[in-house]
This record gives C-alpha cells, structure tokens and sequence, in this order.
C-alpha cells in the first residue's frame, strides 16, 4: 500500500492568497513573460537617442528619466525572476557604473531565447550550460575585437579614450567637451599608487541655476551652491572650519519666561549671548579660521561677530 503525500496549496497548510504553480508552463515560462515585460520598460530608452520615462514613486515624486538605473531603483519589483534581473543590473551599476540597461535588454533576451528550446522539450540545466559554452565562446572572440585599450590611467588622453563613449551614451553631440571635463576631475582624484581605488564619490556635481552645458568647469576643492551671508566674500590662504550644525545660539528644548522691567535688564539678557558668541568666534580666529562652513544656517549674532574678525561664512 503506497503512502498518498499530499500536494501542497491545500488551504489548511498556507494563508490566504498562497499560490501554487508547478511544471513548465505556470513557472518558467511565466518567469520569462515578467523579465520580458521588465526589459520592455527600459528598452526604449537604450542609447543616446533613447527616450524619457516618467516615474512617479511611493512617495508621489515625478521623475523624468532615461537613465535605466534610476528607473529600477525606482520602480517597486516584486516579482522573483524580474527582480534577480534587476539585482543583476544594479550589480553592473555598482561594478561599472554604465550598462545597467544592457544587462536588463540582454539578459531578458537570452531568456527569450531560451523559450522555443523548452518547449522543445530541452531541460532547463542543459540551456544553462549551453550559455555556459557560449560565454566561453564569447570570451575568447572579444580578444580578438580588441581596437584599442588604455595604457596608462594617469594621462589624460589615455583616460579619455574610456570616458569618450559612456558619456556620448548620456549626452550625445557634447561628448567632446564634457569628456574632458570628467576625465581631468577623474585624474585630480585618482589615487596614485592603485587606479582600482578610485572612489566615485571623491568626484562631486554641483548645477547652478541659469548656467549652460557650456559653461562648465572643474574646480579643485568643494563647490557650494550659495553665496556668501557675511560682509567678507572672499577669503584665499586661510584654515576652513566645517561645521555639521548650525553656527547660532542655542535653543533650549522647554520654553520658558523671561520677566524684564526695564532697558537695562533687556541689555545685560542680551550681554550674555553675545559675550558667549564673541567668544566662540574669537577662538577660531585665533587658531587662524578665515572661512567658515556650516551644515544649516548662520544666526545674526554670528554673523555680527564674524564680520567684526573679518571672517567669511
């Protein structure tokens, strides 16, 4: 007597809403369907010619893109196979930093390949290793279509025979002069022992409004978008100090009642804060500060104080 084993789906084992698909038409064909329709987003936005997409997120922002990378990231995937695809692609976009949609476009096509071979009746692991022997293959062919490489990451003109077509890809027919432009702040934060360490992030990109495509330039320092809020707006050969708070007064957390009866009770509650301000801002001058940089705003108090030792801020 054979012992029945009960399939699974049964609605005393899973919660409501559980799905059970098996064999090759509800699992891996379906799974090919959802990469398909994923590519299918993105494949139209491939190259220099490729069009916008119009994203709107779980936080209602719009966003108008055709950069395939943030439209994954944006994007809530949930379904398994689709969402391996897009795993693969942000890899690439880590890894590489470009050809984030290729791997979406190829590898939803591969799989796309794959469909009339099972349906054939091919199993799933001889598809595999045949993309095995064909990446072997490919390997091998692309020493052979090599027409160029790099030879020395510290020279501008090697460097840009790399940056050259990944910057067409984004903004194409101003690839000449922004290629120049990112392989001079590339080579500024290169590191000098071990190209390979080079951190992506040592290379910042500040927009000012009103300024053209033409207009940019690479500066070697820190770029801040906003002017100057003391009387002194220039400053050259002096010691900055970064601040992540606010250069203000502090506020304390309860409010509280102040009772004054006359002017001169209004001048000694005000003496305090300004003495304590003046004091800070006198400390840093003496160490030799002649510019001052803050992650939130500048109060009025010091401002006063920082024009009166001539500092910037």
């Amino acid at each position: 007597m054979a012992l029945r084993v009960p399939q699974a789906g049964g609605p005393q084992l899973f919660k409501e809403g559980y799905k059970n698909l098996q064999g090759l038409e509800e699992v891996i064909l379906r799974n090919i369907a959802a990469t398909k329709e994923m590519s299918e987003i993105t494949r139209t936005s491939f190259g220099p010619q490729g069009r916008n997409k119009m994203v709107v997120n779980h936080l209602g922002k719009l966003i108008v893109t055709s950069d395939a990378a943030t439209i994954i990231r944006e994007l809530e995937v949930v379904h398994p196979a689709a969402k391996l695809l897009v795993m693969a692609s942000q890899q690439q976009e880590a890894e590489a930093g470009d050809g984030t949609n290729t791997v979406l476009i190829f590898g939803s096509e591969l799989l796309q390949r794959a469909e009339p071979l099972l349906r054939m009746g091919l199993h799933p692991s001889e598809i595999a290793r045949g993309f095995e022997l064909a990446l072997a293959a490919a390997l091998k062919g692309l020493e052979a279509l090599e027409c160029d490489q790099v030879a020395s990451w510290q020279s501008s003109a090697e460097v840009l025979k790399a940056v050259r077509t990944a910057v067409a890809a984004k903004q194409y027919g101003q690839e000449a002069g922004l290629s120049a432009l990112v392989a001079e702040a590339v080579l500024a934060a290169m590191p000098s022992g071990d190209p390979t360490r080079f951190n992506v992030d040592n290379v910042r990109v500040v927009k000012v409004l009103g300024g053209s495509l033409a207009q940019s330039r690479v500066v070697h320092g820190m770029v801040f978008p906003s002017a100057p809020v003391t009387s002194v707006r220039r400053a050259t050969c002096v010691r900055v100090a970064v601040f992540a708070c606010a250069v203000d007064v502090g506020q304390t957390e309860t409010k509280g009642t102040v009772l004054l009866h006359n002017a001169g009770d209004l001048l000694a509650y005000t003496r305090g804060e300004e003495a304590q301000m003046d004091a800070a801002i006198a400390e840093l001058h003496a160490a030799g500060v002649g510019a001052v940089v803050c992650g939130s705003g500048v109060g009025d108090l010091a401002i006063h104080c920082m024009n009166r030792y001539g500092m910037a801020a």
